[in-house]
């Protein structure tokens, strides 16, 4: 059965759109998941699902539950894994190194026409259904997330790079 991670956007942050993990973890079990777990508050789900799923799914009993929309980012756990092999920031110090997954890959002419040094020395790589951001000021301060969620119109959620490899790591785990 496929081993998948749900990545929710903006839940838990700065006490709005709060998301109890217990319940979330009893929500993706009463739709029949298996092996659930959450890894930390922001709102990252590992299952094995015996059929193949869609966002949108998630997305709708999420709404139903909580009361507010969630956008779903969903990865297999290779599709995670290849994440670091399509890492275009190997020689970069890691804790400056974040992924935002998207719900789909953005279109030809606004990945092409997005102004790469408006905000160096922040760099960015899209990669089909991932963003890498290089960050080297850190993410609080950095107004390169907004701006690309701008340009690029597809939702996503940003998880930094020791998240990432914890879920990896994770999914590894359980799958096994």
């Amino acid at each position: 059965m496929p081993r998948y991670v749900a990545l929710l956007r903006g839940v838990n942050l700065a006490g709005k759109n709060k998301v109890p993990m217990v319940e979330l973890r009893a929500l993706f079990e009463s739709l029949g998941h298996t092996q659930v777990s959450t890894y930390i508050q922001s709102g990252n789900v590992l299952f094995t699902s015996a059929r193949p799923l869609k966002p949108k799914s998630l997305e709708t009993v999420i709404h139903d539950r909580f009361g507010f929309p969630v956008a779903v980012m969903l990865r297999t756990s290779q599709e995670l894994a290849g994440v670091v092999d399509s890492n275009p920031f190997t020689r970069a110090d890691t804790s400056k190194l974040h992924v935002a997954f998207m719900a789909g890959g953005p279109s030809r002419p606004a990945a092409d026409d997005l102004d790469r040094d408006r905000f160096r020395p922040e760099e960015f790589v899209v990669r089909g259904h991932d963003l890498y951001l290089y960050l080297p000021n850190g993410v609080g301060r950095t107004k390169l997330p907004a701006y690309l969620d701008r340009q690029l119109k597809t939702p996503f959620t940003i998880r930094n790079w020791n998240t990432v490899m914890k879920l990896i790591e994770l999914s590894r785990q359980r799958a096994g």
